[in-house]
């Protein structure tokens, strides 16, 4: 890959690995414009871990305790807020998990297409900014019970589907639910830990199989996308609770529409 396209596509992937937008619309729309070639396994494994450094990093303190207190509350059963979010965000991890294992050859056979992801594109941003609207916004991730988090979760195993966008369909989820517009988010971006973690492992297991590793590109590739997802991360948590969905639900609509017209113009 040259560095231009290194750069370009690191940089997207970051950013709309968080943002409801869709990466894979993203990683697409430069092939079909610019003629670019499938930026390869290895490129895929170094943006994942540039993704899942950058959350983690971002989410450091809560993470820990998280893990603390899910941990201890799984020895006594006394469970303090974060303990019991922790077992929530793997109760919410567990039907994306399922599905990708029953269906991932199904759909990278039948719905790896510009097509699907226009569609995805525009259908899931009409959602979207429905959500925003109606959505009541008074829930906190405190009062995020089981029933909610596993329909989220069952929410996130929608985003096998491409053009989807993980935190755009489990945000969405969230607002559907009755959550503010911030809890939704931070609960998605936590969910995509063990969700990037899993894809990254599944990935790097491949990886393994290959002669030549471009380790240039893996380097390059992860430290841009961590940047921007960091950077990402910080922003949006800042500003979606002023600025709400409906400038995402647009960009989701415009781009699905600039897809269809690249696709059949």
């Amino acid at each position: 890959m040259e560095i231009f396209q290194i750069v370009v596509l690191a940089l997207m992937q970051g950013l709309t690995e968080f943002l409801p937008i869709s990466s894979s619309a993203h990683l697409i729309l430069p092939a079909e414009l610019l003629g670019w070639r499938d930026q390869g396994l290895a490129f895929d494994v170094a943006v994942h871990l540039g993704s899942l450094i950058a959350v983690v990093f971002y989410f450091r303190r809560d993470i820990r305790l998280l893990i603390r207190d899910g941990l201890s509350g799984f020895i006594d059963g006394h469970f303090t807020a974060e303990g019991r979010l922790a077992w929530l965000l793997v109760l919410a991890t567990i039907p994306a998990g399922l599905a990708a294992l029953v269906f991932d050859d199904f759909i990278a056979t039948n719905l790896r297409s510009a097509t699907v992801i226009a569609a995805a594109m525009i259908g899931f941003g009409i959602l979207l900014w429905w959500a925003d609207v109606r959505g009541a916004r008074r829930d906190s991730l405190t009062q995020l019970n089981w029933k909610k988090a596993l329909l989220i979760g069952l929410a996130q195993a929608i985003a096998l589907i491409p053009g989807t966008s993980r935190s755009g369909i489990t945000m969405t989820a969230g607002l559907m639910l009755g959550m503010k517009r911030e809890a939704a988010a931070r609960f998605s971006f936590l969910m995509s830990i063990p969700v990037i973690t899993l894809s990254g492992l599944w990935l790097a297991m491949d990886l393994l199989a290959l002669d030549t590793v471009p380790w240039r590109d893996i380097l390059l590739g992860a430290v841009l996308s961590g940047i921007s997802a960091y950077l990402c991360i910080h922003f949006f948590l800042k500003l979606i609770s002023r600025i709400g969905m409906a400038p995402f639900a647009i960009y989701r609509l415009a781009l699905g529409a600039l897809l269809l017209w690249v696709i059949w113009g």
